[in-house]
């Protein structure tokens, strides 16, 4: 697994790059403030319900959640399964709202 900055990943976002982000928050997070990543709770990722993102085994992945321990979990499952570009964001969304908002 390797690591993200909230600020590189903004200037790849503005620079429209295609990302596979996914946010493994709660969907009542999300719902208050999210980034357009793909939301796949933790819990869903812990048992192993990963199908809408199987694909990208082979692709990059860029996961976060509110302060970057729960996309490290998952990030770990992740490449337990198989994946094999994994990337936390560091700080997560507190990070990304001190930087931006």
């Amino acid at each position: 697994m390797t690591t993200i900055t909230v600020e590189e990943l903004k200037s790849r976002i503005d620079a429209h790059e295609k990302l596979n982000i996914v946010d493994v928050r709660e969907p009542f997070e999300y719902e208050e403030f999210n980034i357009g990543a793909k939301l796949i709770p933790l819990g869903k990722i812990q048992v192993m319900e990963t199908e809408e993102i199987d694909h990208l085994k082979n692709e990059e992945v860029i996961l976060h959640c509110k302060a970057g321990g729960r996309s490290m979990q998952a990030a770990m499952i992740l490449e337990q399964m198989g994946f094999t570009n994994v990337v936390n964001l560091t700080g997560g969304m507190i990070a990304w709202r001190q930087k931006f908002f």
